[in-house]
């Protein structure tokens, strides 16, 4: 990309940068310079029990071992809570909004301090001790955000679930994770739907027969609809927590020991969870949230994800509370019960830093700007994106409509193994570039490899790497450190590999092309689907696309295309024009053998496009789907074998669905 296509630091004179561009690059020197130092300084950025006096310690080779901050202690509820009650206690911590209830919970730091406590003392009086699992499955509801910090007061390690899951998903991971309590919900709505968590547990519970190590399940009721509950194990959350005294010492843990462990699916294999240290984390979760969203007196953050997702733990929750600023949650939807339904919100709780993802950009863009141009949206003024790429069409239509030109827009990249921002910009101290994540934060090291592994400097485009530790990394797959090391640590000795692939300009910019599996090759060209679907998107008649590679008996493999039409445009578009334009933009080379016009494609509830189905459906391989429990809506992988059953006459598909 060119440097033409930077939108200058000065583009946006209503943000207040939170350092200059010469501040930002001498931070960036002594990172280089000085690692130990620096990362030293940044663990400054929390409360510690015991200061610690080392930073990494560890290696990326053989059996990889990685050490933050060993010789330090703390208690990541202190960080989050304890140390602002004195200057912050009458500010909001947290705004919790539930749709079709009036108003939204204020939660101030020291009504959050009392619910935690409380929490802690019910987890302790249940039996819970330090180091052991306790999983969540809730909505998003106020009781989420005090469940994570109520197991990090007391030192267990909590495992959030996401409510979508099915019971045999939610089974496994009970099992693998070794869970001795649950805190679920009696139910949650999701527009018109109703999600039965309570139900859904307790037939996980019972797929977990023998091998069940689940003692207490407290059910925080979330309508008045009867809740079966078992006597002895099922306890109602606020009958039984609300009488416990609201203090509870907190439990000082080593920087090292686990604070949580999350759950990613990956491209194969059973589902695996990453296991994150407390001191490391929470350092990394201040650091990064505070140099892309440095929250000001007043600021009110809104990250639209789940806290069941990194991006929630990280965004949601330890990082704008460890920085002493006001988060906000919802269980609403962008466009339901109405369009607009979300700035709706960002007007009633002065919003002034929208984080969401790309995918819910594009639901607000299909709703039409006059949708957008009848809210007042004057309070924004920072935005951001992370979960998939943005193409450059959608970054610019959230900076020009949404933020009336006035917001810089983050576009962050990072993973659940990452914990928090890699490559993202410090707004207001570096030009932006519309579609690219930037460049690696200060401290981050990263690297471009070639499919030999070997290191490309300069302009290239590669397997994204990152050639040393961070603070927030994580430590190891639960109960499989081999499988973590062949995963990450395999691929190019030394560096720690994403699985991503990206492309770096001369600008040092980086552009994320998608997953490396994402990566075809189509009669010996290699091609990022990404590029295939940065192409379509600046046709305004689709408003997604999803390419994927399938195996073709001459090319080797075949590009198959997925789009979403717009509805109410004069126009349609055609399989052949997409074809067509495909074609004129990559080369006859990339011309998709076959492009299906759907409905809607599957994806998570972070918004991810779950493209491993549509390589199966184009495939034909829809003997077994494996597990769809991650998916916001299941039927959409019926749906799109009905259309490519009906394109090519080839009779009924029989879908097996199995978790």
């Amino acid at each position: 990309m060119s440097t033409l296509s930077l939108i200058p630091t000065h583009s946006h004179p209503h943000y207040t940068a939170s350092m200059s561009p010469a501040e930002l690059q001498a931070m960036r020197a002594h990172a280089q310079q000085n690692p130990e130092g620096f990362w030293l300084e940044q663990a400054r950025r929390i409360h510690w029990h015991r200061k610690p006096t080392q930073g990494f310690r560890g290696s990326f080779e053989g059996d990889v071992s990685i050490k933050w901050y060993d010789d330090g202690h703390l208690n990541a509820s202190v960080c989050c809570i304890d140390r602002h009650l004195t200057a912050r206690g009458d500010q909001v911590a947290l705004i919790s909004h539930r749709e079709g209830r009036p108003g939204a919970e204020q939660i101030t730091y020291a009504m959050l301090h009392e619910r935690v406590c409380r929490l802690a003392n019910a987890l302790t009086d249940l039996g819970v001790e330090k180091g052991e699992r306790v999983a969540i499955s809730l909505p998003m509801i106020s009781e989420a955000v005090v469940a994570m910090l109520a197991c990090a007061r007391i030192g267990a390690v909590h495992v959030v679930l996401f409510g979508g899951f099915s019971a045999e998903g939610i089974a496994e991971r009970l099992m693998d994770s070794g869970a001795v309590l649950v805190i679920t919900a009696s139910e949650a709505r999701r527009g018109n739907k109703t999600i039965p968590f309570k139900q859904t547990m307790d037939d996980a519970l019972l797929k977990c027969g023998q091998n069940c190590t689940v003692k207490s399940v407290l059910v925080v009721r979330t309508s008045d609809a009867a809740v079966p509950m078992l006597p002895g194990r099922d306890y109602d959350y606020h009958d039984f927590v609300d009488g416990f005294e609201p203090d509870f010492v907190p439990v000082v843990m080593p920087a090292e020991a686990p604070l949580f462990m999350l759950y990613t699916s990956g491209s194969t294999g059973k589902p695996k969870a990453v296991v994150h240290a407390t001191g490391g984390y929470m350092v990394w979760a201040a650091y990064t949230m505070g140099m892309v969203y440095a929250q000001k007196p007043g600021d009110v953050l809104w990250c639209t994800a789940d806290v069941a997702w990194i991006t929630g733990h990280t965004s949601v929750v330890y990082g704008p509370l460890a920085n002493g600023g006001t988060t906000m949650i919802s269980d609403s939807l962008p466009n339901a019960p109405h369009a607009g339904r979300w700035l709706d919100l960002i007007d009633d709780y002065k919003v002034t830093m929208l984080f969401t993802s790309p995918t819910a950009v594009r639901a607000m863009m299909a709703d039409g700007d006059a949708v957008v141009q009848a809210h007042s949206l004057e309070t924004l003024r920072l935005l951001g994106v992370a979960g998939e790429p943005i193409s450059s069409d959608v970054w610019m239509w959230y900076h020009d409509v949404i933020g009336r030109g006035k917001c810089p827009v983050a576009d962050t990249w990072w993973q659940t193994e990452t914990a928090g921002v890699v490559l993202g910009p410090v707004p207001g101290a570096q030009p932006l570039k519309p579609g690219s994540a930037s460049t690696p934060l200060p401290g981050l090291d990263l690297a471009l490899a070639d499919p030999q592994g070997r290191i490309q400097e300069n302009s290239a485009e590669g397997s994204l790497c990152i050639a040393r530790s961070w603070p927030g990394q994580a430590r190891t797959i639960w109960r499989d450190h081999e499988r973590f090391c062949k995963t990450y640590f395999s691929m190019v000795p030394g560096f720690y590999f994403t699985g991503d692939g990206a492309r770096r300009d001369d600008d040092g910019y980086y552009w994320i092309t998608g997953r490396m599996d994402d990566v075809i090759n189509v009669a010996g060209h290699r091609l990022g689907t990404a590029e295939v679907e940065d192409v379509l998107a600046t046709d305004h008649r689709l408003l997604e696309s999803a390419a994927v590679g399938v195996p073709h008996p001459v090319k080797g493999q075949a590009l198959v295309v997925f789009a979403i039409a717009r509805k109410n445009v004069t126009a349609q578009p055609t399989e052949a024009g997409i074809k067509r334009m495909v074609a004129d933009a990559l080369g006859r080379y990339a011309m998709p053998e076959t492009v299906y016009l759907v409905p809607d494609l599957p994806r998570t509830r972070s918004g991810k496009i779950v493209r491993r189905l549509l390589r199966k459906i184009a495939s034909g391989e829809i003997e077994n789907f494996g597990d769809l429990s991650t998916l916001t809506d299941q039927e959409i992988v019926q749906t799109i074998c009905n259309f490519v059953q009906e394109k090519h006459d080839i009779g009924s598909i029989p879908l097996i669905l199995q978790a």
